[in-house]
């Protein structure tokens, strides 16, 4: 069989509010992002796990807000006075500070440089009180943030999110494959990202429709995570 030439290029992600599929396990994280202007304090704790929609949430508020957004090991070497001087910061995977001093310290600066008069959104994939920091200054403060959390998607949000995947990249599939990737996929909307790309590119090189079988060989060899 000819291959095709394929280009390993990753695929496009749509972030904008529009492109954000509703269910019960984010509806009200989503409404909380609408609602940003109404936080208590200006402050907000994302909490899910990986592959909820965090990001994709944290875009939604970042272009809504006029925000910058940093990954939280990246504020130890940060400028903090020019990064609050937006207004409004989102501070992702903020977990991933813990045993990191000097990056605990900049979160501790910044949300009190935003006090008062900014908006603070920081994400991570659990309560603060799992973090395992070490600075009590700043656990109080994250603590006293109002929560909200993302629960894992659901088979309808997969779904939904499937066919917008395929339908994003023209690929015209036999709807009985959503259900039956979703029963046997890892739960996550960033492995149906990976797993929609795996199938696109397999298809083209390999000359094959999308079907189970393909999809089959992609998840028992390797599964997207």
């Amino acid at each position: 069989m000819t291959r095709q030439l394929t280009f390993d290029l990753p695929p496009q992600q749509n972030l904008r509010r529009e492109d954000f599929v509703p269910s019960p396990a984010n509806v009200l994280a989503l409404a909380q992002i609408d609602r940003w202007r109404d936080w208590p304090g200006g402050r907000l704790l994302l909490v899910g796990p990986q592959g909820a929609g965090k990001s994709h949430l944290t875009a939604i508020w970042a272009a809504g807000a006029q925000a910058a957004v940093i990954a939280a090991p990246a504020l130890a070497g940060a400028d903090l006075p020019t990064l609050a001087a937006s207004g409004a910061v989102a501070v992702e995977d903020a977990d991933r500070l813990a045993g990191d001093a000097a990056a605990e310290t900049a979160l501790f600066h910044l949300h009190n440089l935003l006090a008062g008069s900014g908006a603070l959104l920081v994400t991570a994939a659990a309560p603060p009180r799992d973090w395992g920091l070490g600075l009590p200054d700043l656990l109080s403060r994250l603590q006293a943030m109002p929560l909200v959390r993302l629960d894992p998607p659901d088979d309808a949000l997969l779904s939904a999110v499937l066919v917008k995947l395929f339908a994003d990249r023209q690929l015209a599939v036999n709807p009985v494959l959503i259900p039956w990737l979703v029963a046997r996929m890892p739960r996550s909307i960033g492995a149906a990202r990976a797993l929609v790309a795996e199938l696109d590119a397999r298809a083209l090189a390999e000359g094959r429709a999308i079907t189970p079988r393909l999809a089959a060989e992609i998840l028992d060899s390797d599964p997207p995570e």
